[in-house]
């Protein structure tokens, strides 16, 4: 019988993206990461919406990412909240994501933050921008679909 997913696993979610984007390929990035940053994580004070993944000297680094430091944090270290994150994946997987965004249309986008095996990892998409029309589409099933549900419930009882 297959695991199910630890729902306490999941830090953060970018769930605009879904909105915005068509997903292509998914890829699980490790990230480097400060002792506070880790800290704040388990306290879940992170926003990901605006983040968005950029490629520098073949590397691949997050920006937007925003954590926020606790109060707790120690004296001797000055967080910065929108420091730029590097992300950790295979050399081969990164040069085959390199050429990808070079196409025209394409981009990298975080989807989410979890941990795995004590580690804070970064889901990151290969992803092609939606057009306004996409989006309407997207809107309309979504309604559509809680109608659905909405009827289905009502009739249950």
């Amino acid at each position: 019988m297959a695991k199910k997913p630890d729902p306490t696993a999941r830090i953060a979610d970018n769930k605009k993206a879904a909105y915005n984007y068509f997903f292509e390929e998914r890829h699980e990035a490790g990230m480097v990461l400060y002792g506070w940053e880790v800290k704040a994580l388990r306290e879940g004070k992170v926003q990901l919406t605006d983040g968005y993944v950029l490629i520098r000297e073949g590397e691949l680094f997050l920006l937007g990412c925003q954590i926020n430091p606790l109060k707790t944090a120690s004296t001797h270290v000055n967080p910065d909240a929108i420091r730029t994150k590097k992300l950790l994946l295979k050399k081969d997987d990164i040069k085959h994501l390199i050429i990808k965004v070079e196409q025209k249309g394409y981009t990298l986008v975080p989807l989410n933050l979890h941990w795995k095996n004590g580690y804070v990892k970064c889901e990151i998409a290969l992803a092609k921008g939606k057009a306004e029309h996409d989006k309407r589409d997207t809107i309309k099933d979504r309604e559509g679909k809680r109608e659905v549900e909405r009827a289905m419930k009502s009739r249950n009882r």
